[in-house]
């Protein structure tokens, strides 16, 4: 949901042609720029060879180009939300502006784009919200009826497990380090991560991941393989992480590889009692 406060960028670009050199303007976030040298590349890429009277000319049309681009972008993005604008109103604008003949006063233009900022937050918020609940039904429908399945454990804090491949040894402590192999996916079965597909096992230090492998982890021997599903609470709550909505709860097949244990901390020597 975050890509749809993207309009305070648009904002930003249409204050500017607009002539407003207040502050609003002149604090349009940097990453527009990011967002134009896209927008350039996807230009380059797509359009047709064209001839041009200058390389003038064709600087000016390249600006253009690049403003457009990212512009239907950005509409297209609104649009996810149920949010539809008139292009041929915004050409309108940025044309109108251009010339020097627009039909809105500066102040007319900032009060109408803060309108139209606060209109997508609250449409963003709402969604946000729908799709929040949406995920914990599901979820906890999920879990229940996985921890009917048989071979699958519910331990006290509610990670769920499952041994598909069993092994013998030693087991790894919270402050060891691990390497393991490993696929994660959402219910729904999308892959979000993957060493398998990178080919490039993960090493870290079992008490520096999300609660749900820090736990599950240590019931493993070296060769063991097992499938985890943990809820949201013990992987990223009610923040997500990349790929994964809030409140997510996660599937994760993980084969433990090797353990490095954790260096013994120095014995102090306890001075009275030597005495």
């Amino acid at each position: 949901m975050n890509n749809i406060f993207k309009v305070s960028l648009l904002a930003g670009a249409v204050l500017a042609a607009a002539g407003c050199n207040d502050k609003q303007a002149e604090t349009a976030p940097k990453a527009a720029e990011s967002e134009v040298v896209e927008a350039v590349s996807a230009a380059v890429e797509t359009a047709p060879v064209a001839e041009f009277a200058n390389e003038d000319a064709k600087a000016a049309y390249a600006i253009g180009a690049s403003v457009s681009r990212y512009i239907e972008k950005t509409l297209a993005e609104q649009e996810q939300l149920g949010v539809t604008l008139d292009k041929e109103q915004i050409i309108a604008g940025i044309s109108d502006a251009l010339r020097g003949e627009l039909k809105l006063k500066d102040e007319d233009v900032i009060a109408t784009l803060q309108a139209y900022d606060k209109k997508l937050s609250e449409i963003a918020q709402a969604k946000q919200a729908e799709a929040t609940e949406k995920s914990k039904t599901e979820a906890t429908a999920y879990l229940a009826e996985n921890a009917k399945k048989e071979g699958v454990t519910t331990t006290d804090s509610g990670l769920q497990y499952q041994v598909l491949t069993a092994a013998e040894g030693d087991k790894p402590n919270a402050e060891d380090t691990v390497t393991v192999h490993y696929e994660g996916r959402l219910l729904n079965g999308e892959v979000f991560d993957s060493s398998m597909t990178r080919g490039q096992p993960a090493t870290f230090p079992l008490n520096r991941v999300i609660a749900g492998w820090t736990e599950g982890v240590q019931l493993m021997s070296v060769g063991s393989k097992y499938q985890f599903t943990i809820p949201a609470e013990l992987a990223y709550g009610d923040q997500g992480a990349g790929n994964i909505p809030p409140h997510s709860a996660l599937i994760f097949d993980v084969e433990l590889l090797s353990i490095e244990k954790a260096a013994a901390e120095p014995v102090v020597a306890d001075e009275k009692a030597a005495e």
